[in-house]
């Protein structure tokens, strides 16, 4: 019976791919940067901690790919460790703010009347702030820790998915498959979970890979300010922010190269969203 199961989604996933080309690169992308989140601190060749004056500020050559800084540590050690941190960091940020986030808006969604009316004024009140300078007060008020920026990026992604699904349990409460659903005994809140959430997750696939990017994007501006990972652990926008220091000096490949990474990172989960929605969607499987 599993196998069975799993061969048709085996099946649409590779038509998914040979249809949308762009959908292969995004995954390929996808691919490369899980691969360096999992086996980047095994395959970095120098220690990213590890300090030497002798090569400070040495440009990009066979002995130090990206160059190294202006402690002597080697960038590309660096920007290859950076990767678990900042993509664990968005994975769970996204992770909360999707659960939470999905769960007040369906059940605003649902149920409507006094419900809707409190998250709404919930949601209207977060996006009232610009996100970033709420992210910046949330984590300069709890302190500028790895756990504190993920709640402060959850917190400043709730409104997408609030708002998102909300509109989508509007639109199929009333679906004849939620009726028919209904006929059949079960409660409400089983039609909730069973019937309508699973259909409302294409479109929230699509914002949860753009939340991903922004996550990112989100973690290293924090950092990027001083108000995110401390140094000297390795992130992306904390060297970004120690390069940009030295660009009028010429020594570009401290920046460039995090930098880098950054835009590549955040343009491959943009581009991954149409693929997610055509994997999830029930519709596309015929």
């Amino acid at each position: 019976m599993a196998e069975a199961l799993r061969k048709p989604f085996g099946g649409h996933f590779l038509y998914v791919l040979r249809e949308n080309p762009v959908t292969v690169l995004a995954f390929a992308m996808l691919c490369v940067i899980l691969f360096a989140a999992a086996f980047g601190p095994m395959l970095a060749p120098y220690d990213p901690l590890a300090s030497n004056a002798m090569n400070a500020l040495r440009p990009p050559s066979a002995a130090h790919w990206f160059g190294t800084d202006h402690l002597g540590r080697d960038v590309f050690s660096r920007v290859l460790v950076a990767t678990r941190l900042d993509l664990a960091i968005s994975v769970a940020a996204v992770a909360l703010s999707f659960v939470v986030g999905s769960t007040l808006g369906s059940l605003a969604g649902f149920y409507g009347g006094w419900v809707d009316a409190v998250i709404g004024r919930i949601t209207d009140t977060i996006m009232a702030f610009p996100l970033f300078v709420l992210a910046m007060g949330i984590v300069a008020v709890l302190g500028n820790s790895v756990e504190n920026i993920v709640y402060a990026t959850a917190v400043v992604n709730l409104p997408f998915y609030i708002r998102v699904a909300r509109a989508e349990v509007s639109v199929r409460r009333t679906a004849g498959y939620v009726e028919a659903a209904r006929l059949a005994g079960n409660s409400e809140a089983r039609v909730l979970a069973l019937t309508i959430f699973p259909n409302i997750l294409p479109p929230m696939m699509v914002q949860i890979s753009l939340n991903l990017g922004w996550a990112i994007l989100n973690a290293a501006g924090l950092s990027f300010i001083g108000l995110g990972v401390r140094p000297p652990t390795p992130e992306w926008g904390i060297m970004v922010a120690e390069g940009a220091t030295y660009i009028i000096s010429g020594e570009w490949w401290l920046a460039l190269f995090p930098g880098a990474a950054l835009m590549l990172a955040v343009f491959c989960f943009n581009l991954l969203g149409d693929g997610l929605r055509d994997l999830i969607d029930p519709r596309k499987r015929t």
